[in-house]
């Protein structure tokens, strides 16, 4: 699903991209952007690459980018 990154601590961790705004989809759909800590469009972060991780990744990917 998504290309992974090692850091020194040996976990891995995901790059997550907002591309596309929340506005006009799902509630919920929302509240996963904000749970996943992105807050505006362009607005990176970078997530360990857990299980849980994953799921609410899948549940946005029409709406980030991951790297």
């Amino acid at each position: 699903m998504a290309r992974t990154t090692k850091q020194s601590g040996e976990q891995r961790t995901i790059r997550i991209t907002l591309v596309k705004s929340t506005i006009g989809f799902n509630r919920s759909q929302a509240k996963v952007v904000e749970g996943i800590g992105l807050r505006r469009l362009r607005h990176t972060v970078e997530l360990p690459d857990t299980p849980a991780v994953r799921g609410m990744i899948h549940k946005v990917r029409h709406l980030v980018s991951v790297e």
